[in-house]
């Protein structure tokens, strides 16, 4: 892990580095990767990552895999990932990292020394204005990670809005450094929820993963439905909830105040409805 970091920081902090990285971020190369790891001769590579992340793969079905992908894409077992039924929980919609920040009167928020802003990020003016002084929870899947994600609450969804971009790593060295969300191929739907009234969830790409593959958008969802999935690589999901719609869970909002990530699972509590 220190090897990979120290190698990051080469990337994104010196002038050789960024030269490449512009490179790196190309979604053509990741789309490259992806194919291969979608290919049967990506399957080699299954049993070294299950060992060297410690994944459990009892949780998990779809085995015997074909490819790379398949194993990484892999769908749970029923009652594994079991959402809270309370009309008031606010469910993880993945397993990941979890940070929470406050968003400003003028729908802004800051990942350490790095500024957001929702009209950037969600390319719409009217949109972004809505969600000011309310709640942006940002879940990082890294590459152990279960990678397919739910609908955090059910619902009337609205249009799926996807946007281009390039693709950095999603690790905090270049959180910390460059507006990843708002420079990576995102996608993102509003939703009309039941508990939690407007909300945006939205899937953020990075480095290496191939493809966001999300699900045709039905009349409407239900908690815990299935979205859509990430092909390889760490990537984000960002939730985003408009002022005095949510109470967060005391150890999530301390945490997040240090800035520190909680580790949670798809489905489970971590907040609840006012």
């Amino acid at each position: 892990m220190g090897a990979v970091l120290s190698g990051l920081e080469l990337l994104y902090d010196t002038a050789p580095g960024r030269l490449l990285l512009r490179l790196l971020t190309r979604p053509g190369l990741s789309r490259a990767a992806g194919r291969f790891l979608a290919s049967p001769l990506s399957r080699a590579r299954i049993a070294p990552f299950v060992r060297r992340n410690g994944i459990d793969l009892s949780q998990y079905g779809g085995a015997p895999y074909a490819s790379f992908n398949a194993f990484f894409t892999r769908p749970v077992l029923p009652g594994k990932r079991p959402f809270d039924r309370d009309p008031a929980a606010l469910c993880s919609p993945c397993d990941a990292r979890l940070t929470v920040y406050e968003l400003s009167h003028t729908a802004c928020f800051t990942v350490k020394n790095v500024s957001y802003t929702l009209p950037r990020l969600l390319r719409d003016d009217a949109l972004a204005a809505s969600f000011a002084g309310g709640l942006a929870l940002v879940f990082r899947l890294c590459v152990d990670d279960y990678h397919r994600y739910c609908w955090f609450d059910g619902g009337v969804p609205g249009a799926q809005t996807r946007i281009p971009g390039v693709l950095h790593t999603v690790r905090p060295v270049a959180v910390e450094r460059v507006p990843v969300f708002c420079e990576n191929s995102r996608a993102y739907a509003t939703l009309a929820s039941d508990s939690f009234g407007p909300a945006v969830q939205m899937e953020v790409g990075a480095m290496m993963v191939g493809k966001i593959r999300n699900a045709p958008l039905p009349a409407r969802v239900g908690r815990g439905d299935e979205k859509g999935f990430f092909e390889f690589g760490g990537s984000t999901v960002i939730v985003l909830l408009q002022k005095d719609r949510a109470d967060l869970r005391g150890d999530i909002l301390a945490a997040s105040a240090r800035g520190a990530e909680t580790r949670v699972l798809q489905g489970e509590r971590v907040g609840t409805a006012r």
